[in-house]
């Protein structure tokens, strides 16, 4: 069993799939998700004609990803279930922060997230691996010369933290987040700013003093994931 203070393993595997522009298999301890980016020449109406382009995201879980018998798809639904939707709308701001959306021109990255396997942290694992898959499209839209200057200011990342029995606690898997006192997701650049902070207590409100330790330790493992990616 891992310390409070640990990450789980993470294995990054790049180029995973043929056909996609960029395409990873991140593998964060028992957690699985591929992440894919594919590029297009259009952009939302909203963004038509501005010389600006945009990055968006779609997340899924697939049917066997989850224990507890077979999760049913969404498009049986005909409608996306709120948790995913809410998933890859924190997916695609966050990889909009790590990119400067004039400098790639007037089209669209679209990252595709869907989990193989989830044993907690798919959406931190989701951000991380969308990352360097949209830095491997990135260097192959260069290299095609389709744009002319790296538009990525800055890589961005994702992890979770918790306090579990009272102790503050990085890197939360399913047994962990099912049971923590308070549930943090922290998404930051590798120049150590925030992007977004998503936490709620489970059980009872938390302190100052818990929120500070719980950015410290983020902060801490984020830095080790930057190396790793």
């Amino acid at each position: 069993m891992k310390k409070n203070t640990e990450l789980r393993k993470i294995k990054i595997v790049k180029n995973f799939t043929k056909h996609a522009t960029g395409s990873v298999l991140i593998k964060w301890g028992n957690t699985w998700v591929l992440c894919t980016a594919s590029v297009e020449e259009k952009v939302p109406p909203f963004l038509r004609e501005s010389g600006r382009g945009w990055v968006t995201a779609e997340y899924s879980m697939l049917p066997s990803s989850t224990g507890g018998g077979r999760k049913e798809r969404d498009v049986k639904k005909l409608k996306i279930d709120a948790r995913s939707s809410e998933i890859q709308r924190l997916i695609g701001r966050s990889l909009r922060a790590a990119v400067d959306m004039e400098k790639l021109g007037e089209r669209q990255i679209i990252i595709d997230c869907d989990v193989l396997q989830a044993d907690g942290g798919t959406r931190c694992a989701s951000i991380t691996g969308g990352m360097v898959a949209l830095e491997i499209a990135i260097k192959k839209m260069m290299k095609a010369k389709l744009i002319k200057e790296n538009p990525i200011i800055h890589r961005v990342a994702a992890l979770s933290v918790g306090v579990c029995d009272g102790v503050p606690t990085l890197d939360l898997d399913y047994a962990h987040d099912s049971t923590a006192e308070v549930d943090l997701n922290v998404v930051m650049t590798d120049d150590g700013r925030f992007v977004e902070i998503q936490g709620c207590a489970e059980h009872k409100p938390f302190t100052d003093e818990n929120m500070a330790a719980m950015l410290k330790l983020a902060k801490s493992g984020l830095k080790k994931i930057f190396e790793i990616i």
